[in-house]
């Protein structure tokens, strides 16, 4: 289901690889889809690659993709920390077909409370991600970073999140999960 040429039927704002910049990309603007994972589009046009949003799906002619994310928050109103695990879950490289977190990408990810913006007002959560990538001259870290914070953004108790791209320790192949290798065909 890749490598489908399109042109698009409406306007739609798509994050451009590997800079991460939300781009507008109007109308008939021809595509080639490359990878449908995460719930998102990775796209190439005569201007470069872009990732489109499950969302504007229609505007490619394919299925439109509904992201949003079916979790609780905790009692205290934290954000389900399963959930955005799972979130990130839905995270790739444009171009390896391994989710982050099966790739061993995420180092950390911690629920930091805030305090209540207004008196009376409940708490607000922000979400810290430290991650790396395969390689330190690998340009795609701020578009996979974007993509990683706007999904974190959908789980319910989450108001705000930082990933911030570390090269400490430097990632190697044994941090990628079974699962992830099994994908690779390294095992």
């Amino acid at each position: 289901m890749t490598n489908r040429d399109r042109t698009l039927s409406r306007d739609v704002v798509a994050t451009q690889i590997p800079s991460g910049d939300k781009t507008p990309l109007p109308s008939g603007t021809r595509v080639m889809i490359h990878q449908t994972l995460g719930g998102s589009y990775t796209v190439q046009t005569d201007f470069g690659l872009f990732r489109i949003d499950g969302k504007d799906g229609d505007a490619l002619g394919e299925e439109v993709i509904d992201n949003s994310v079916k979790a609780e928050t905790l009692a205290d109103g934290a954000p389900d920390p399963e959930a955005i695990w799972g979130q990130l879950r839905q995270v790739f490289d444009p171009e390896i077909p391994v989710n982050i977190v099966d790739l061993g990408l995420v180092y950390s990810m911690d629920v930091e409370r805030k305090d209540a913006p207004s008196p009376g007002d409940a708490p607000a959560y922000k979400v810290n991600v430290a991650m790396t990538l395969t390689a330190p001259g690998c340009g795609m870290g701020p578009a996979i970073a974007e993509d990683a914070k706007s999904k974190i953004l959908l789980v319910p108790g989450v108001s705000d999140a930082d990933v911030r791209i570390t090269w400490d320790p430097p990632w190697n192949q044994s941090m990628i999960s079974e699962e992830g290798k099994m994908k690779l065909g390294l095992i």
